[in-house]
């Protein structure tokens, strides 16, 4: 019989220890979000996201365990695994001195789409992100807010099942936050996977079903955010965080 809801990302019982250090960083962990999920990573600095986040997408590997999108373990089908997730990095990961459609037509075809699949797919984004006018002009002249849609642009130029989103709205204005946050949630609605982490809690409430909250190498609690809240009596994300965590720097 068909699973109705199969695993987008299966992290089980993992363990990875940074080269030149001997004691693990992760012992055991494990995380499962199923397809089709908008997921919620949060915990303080130095909790241990952006290292989980490297193992799911293959720029760290574990030490022992398992880590598997949609069922294929990263490590062994490296390549294969590459093409079900886009990413969306923190840090600003395009030519400042190309176009948006330069940018978009040099990763279009790093990431193996054909001239007209660039094409169509970039007139669409420019479009819908609100960056046809600005098409081909030099991004380094943009204010932060365009630089944060080219970087989301870059991220889903060929439509990913998993689009993992570190911090994707950091330094952007309110109308810049609500596109592409209700972009996102467009895409979820067409059945893109969700990973999401930020320091935008408030935000992070309105876009994740399921959360998992981190601290010192290890979730302390992954489950549905209503319910979580509910089991916990808090009224809101940044107070549920406070409750399990004990600290601020999130």
């Amino acid at each position: 019989m068909a699973i109705e809801n199969p695993l987008a990302i299966d992290v089980e019982d993992a363990c990875f220890h940074y080269p030149g250090h001997s004691s693990l960083f992760f012992s055991k962990i494990s995380v499962k979000v199923a397809k089709g999920e908008r997921f919620g990573l949060f915990g303080p600095n130095g909790a241990g996201k952006t290292t989980l986040l490297s193992l799911m997408t293959g720029l760290l590997y574990a030490n022992e365990g398992h880590v598997k999108l949609f069922g294929r373990e990263i490590g062994a089908n490296h390549r294969g695994v590459n093409k079900l997730f886009g990413f969306v990095p923190q840090d600003l990961s395009f030519y400042q001195e190309l176009s948006p459609v330069e940018n978009l037509e040099f990763f279009g075809a790093w990431s193996g789409l054909d001239k007209q699949t660039i094409k169509k797919r970039t007139d669409e984004l420019l479009q819908i992100l609100g960056l046809d006018e600005v098409r081909n002009k030099q991004v380094q002249k943009f204010s932060g807010g365009m630089k944060r849609k080219v970087n989301l642009a870059i991220g889903v130029i060929r439509n990913p099942e998993i689009l993992f989103l570190d911090e994707p709205t950091v330094g952007v204005d309110v109308q810049t936050r609500l596109v592409i946050i209700n972009y996102l949630l467009e895409l979820n609605k067409n059945g893109t996977t969700l990973i999401y982490t930020s320091h935008q809690l408030n935000e992070a409430e309105g876009l994740c079903e399921q959360v998992a909250l981190m601290d010192d190498g290890k979730i302390i609690v992954q489950d549905n955010l209503s319910k979580l809240l509910r089991d916990h009596k808090q009224d809101s994300l940044e107070h549920l965080y406070l409750n399990l965590t004990g600290k601020r720097n999130y």
